[in-house]
């Protein structure tokens, strides 16, 4: 089965946008970790899509617990000619025979079960993951690294701060055993920092990074923590749309077309031990969200009935409202990087693409 009608047109969007990146990975050896999450998949559609689009002769490294399973997901990226897997742990995997060209580190547990219930395992699959990887690295010599971090390594957003930067100094408090992944993504990164330190010191490694906040699209599951997952679960199945909180907290979203976009021109443009936030810088309260969720189900929905929406409690007036919002200008301003899709219409995107391939699989 071809990738999705959604997706490939997502895919060529971005190669028509991208043609200049994919020289790069001409005749590459390209290894992937955490090859068949939400990021992954997207990285191997538009990866694959530039492969036969512009004849690089690149090969794909795929690291998976179960390929066998994702092959029950995702068939024709499994079974690409391109593509070769390694069944393993990102902890302590095999390394791959012959040359690795290009390495993208994407794998981690964003699982908020995991964070609560076994924060030790949380905290070693994003530093042990990490040393393992560069591990490779140091043997395979890749001309590029990239590292997918996390916008939670800046802790607590202050409420003064609107949007945050790269060089924003706050970061979550060590003590509080809940903060083992944005911890964990701390610690890989001033890892990572250290292998691009040249020798004795360091390894001399080119290693760029992704600090990632929020994002929305095909593929994304719509039954754990993220909060605009779980609306389009509750609009596609009628409603209501539950809000567990009071909905006064601030979130962005990205595409995710625009996040393989822009994490492939990190890769491939970004500066060694330099990171970059990914993300969008439309802020949008919680119950906003919930509203414009509800409001594009209206027109995907084939009744064209609008959700209702509840919202557990009220918020206290007196208090700042949280956020989590990225400063994009430095990948704006290197790169060009910017947001192609508007929110609504990656709701809409990722409502039809549930709503279809439920309906074909």
């Amino acid at each position: 089965m071809p990738a999705h009608p959604i997706i490939a047109a997502d895919v060529a969007a971005v190669l028509s946008r991208s043609r200049s990146l994919w020289p790069d990975l001409e005749n590459a050896a390209v290894f992937i970790t955490g090859a068949t999450g939400f990021f992954g998949i997207w990285l191997l559609e538009t990866l694959l899509a530039a492969n036969r689009e512009f004849s690089l002769n690149c090969r794909v490294l795929g690291l998976s617990r179960d390929p066998a399973r994702f092959a029950r997901k995702a068939h024709h990226l499994a079974t690409d000619p391109a593509v070769s897997w390694i069944e393993a742990d990102v902890r302590d995997f095999a390394f791959p025979a012959g040359p690795v060209t290009h390495v993208i580190h994407a794998a981690t547990e964003s699982s908020t079960t995991l964070n609560a219930d076994d924060p030790q395992a949380m905290f070693d699959v994003c530093v042990e993951g990490t040393r393992r990887v560069l591990a490779l690295a140091r043997e395979k010599r890749p001309a590029r690294m990239l590292l997918t971090s996390s916008g939670a390594v800046y802790g607590r957003q202050s409420p003064e701060l609107s949007h945050v930067p790269e060089d924003f100094t706050g970061g979550p408090d060590p003590l509080d055993p809940r903060n083992a992944y944005a911890e964990g993504k701390r610690a890989a990164e001033h890892l990572c920092a250290i292998a691009c330190l040249p020798p004795p010191a360091g390894a001399g490694l080119h290693i760029s990074i992704a600090r990632c906040f929020a994002f929305v699209g095909p593929h994304l599951p719509l039954d754990i923590h993220f909060a605009i997952g779980n609306f389009i679960r509750d609009a596609l199945a009628g409603g209501p749309i539950r809000v567990n909180g009071d909905g006064t907290p601030y979130r962005s979203y990205l595409y995710a077309a625009d996040l393989a976009e822009w994490l492939f021109t990190i890769l491939l443009r970004g500066r060694a031990g330099r990171a970059y936030n990914v993300g969008s810088e439309e802020a949008v309260s919680i119950r906003e969200l919930a509203e414009r969720v509800a409001s594009v189900a209206a027109s995907v929905r084939a009744d064209g009935r609008q959700p209702a929406i509840e919202i557990a409690r009220q918020g206290r007036p007196d208090a700042s409202a949280e956020r989590y919002i990225p400063s994009c200008s430095t990948a704006h301003a290197a790169f060009g990087c910017t947001s192609c899709v508007s929110l609504d219409e990656a709701i809409a995107r990722t409502m039809t693409f549930a709503t279809t391939a439920r309906c074909t699989s």
